[in-house]
């Protein structure tokens, strides 16, 4: 058996142990039923359509599975505070938040047999994190209020429009912070100067552009959204339970900012078997298609023959051409932090 396979299994590339060499998928799938169990955190039947994937894993292993909703920093938390009491088994956060619980030392490696299609920023080489699926700021246009002559494709194209921009508040929403981000990328700035992004913003508030409305459905479905900046399967979703014809989603042509969602497994699961193999799952074909069908871009989105009426709840591979990761984790963290303050001082006050 190759090592790839094994590392598959074990969740690390370094030092297979005898019984590491001894074991394969089935034996994985043999230990997890013999589980049965499966709880998460994080992972409700509505997001991403985990739905999906908690019913495969059921109908193919047994597994029974109960999730928790809560938020990333409070899962990592959660992993530490209960340790051999441990509730929870996998949970998904932030991209941001994988390194944290590895350092932390929260985690056990698993490292799925697809891991080779999974580019190199969005993964930890010992399987520790890697995301399952991306998002990637994209603008959604309210067709009925934005005439097609005026639509942006770019973010240099917001400069000369004569709508609205809405972006929500960067000082609470890691959406609207990305945008700022994905903004200051297109302006050949980077984690360590949003300057750019800031600039732009101003100019929009000085022109009486920038709508102080947060881009959700409930705003776009009112029409107080002309153009909303979003994570792409925020707003694929929002167009589809809206109106499809209603609206336009799209990444901004001249650049944006790509990050994701990564599953942590608990180092002290009680399940971890049960864990492994659905983390195993999520990243097979048939995983990474149910979270397409929840418009979560899957991290193998170029490796995948995706149904059509799936991909239709995409956008186009091509439409990423641009994007980049955040390459530089503490620059972001830092500047992140001094966002809010730099957005009232530099953009608000500008506004009309």
């Amino acid at each position: 058996m190759n090592k790839r396979l094994l590392a598959a299994l074990f969740g690390s590339t370094l030092a297979l142990s005898p019984l590491a060499m001894a074991a394969d998928l089935s034996a994985l799938e043999s230990d997890a039923k013999k589980e049965g169990q499966v709880n998460s955190v994080g992972m409700p039947d509505s997001w991403a359509n985990w739905k999906g994937t908690w019913d495969d894993l059921a109908r193919l292993y047994g597994l029974k599975h109960v999730d928790t909703d809560m938020s990333s920093a409070q899962e990592i938390a959660k992993f530490d505070a209960e340790k051999d009491n441990a509730s929870a088994d996998i949970g998904d956060v932030g991209a941001a938040f994988g390194p944290i619980a590895k350092a932390k030392g929260v985690t056990q490696p698993y490292i799925p047999s697809t891991f080779d299609q999974v580019p190199a920023w969005a993964k930890d080489k010992d399987g520790h994190w890697m995301l399952a699926y991306t998002g990637t700021i994209a603008f959604i246009i309210n067709k009925d209020l934005v005439k097609d002559a005026d639509t942006p494709k770019s973010w240099h194209d917001l400069e000369k429009g004569t709508y609205k921009v809405a972006i929500g508040d960067v000082s609470t929403a890691a959406q609207a912070a990305n945008g700022v981000l994905a903004a200051a990328m297109a302006y050949n700035g980077d984690e360590s100067n949003l300057a750019p992004g800031l600039a732009l913003f101003t100019k929009l508030a000085q022109q009486g552009r920038l709508s102080l409305a947060n881009p959700t459905i409930q705003t776009l479905e009112k029409g107080e959204v002309e153009v909303g900046v979003v994570w792409d399967f925020n707003g694929l979703s929002y167009r589809e339970q809206i109106d499809p014809k209603r609206f336009e989603v799209l990444i901004p042509s001249d650049g944006s900012v790509i990050s994701g969602y990564t599953t942590l497994i608990n180092k002290y699961a009680k399940h971890p078997n049960a864990a492994k193999l659905a983390r195993e799952y999520i990243f097979s074909d048939a995983g990474q298609i149910n979270l397409a069908r929840g418009h979560a871009r899957p991290i193998r989105a170029e490796h995948l023959k995706l149904p059509e009426d799936v991909q239709a709840k995409l956008l186009p591979n091509e439409q990423y051409k641009n994007v980049k990761p955040i390459e530089n984790a503490e620059a972001w963290e830092k500047s992140s932090k001094a966002l809010p303050q730099q957005w009232n001082e530099q953009v608000i006050v500008e506004m009309k």
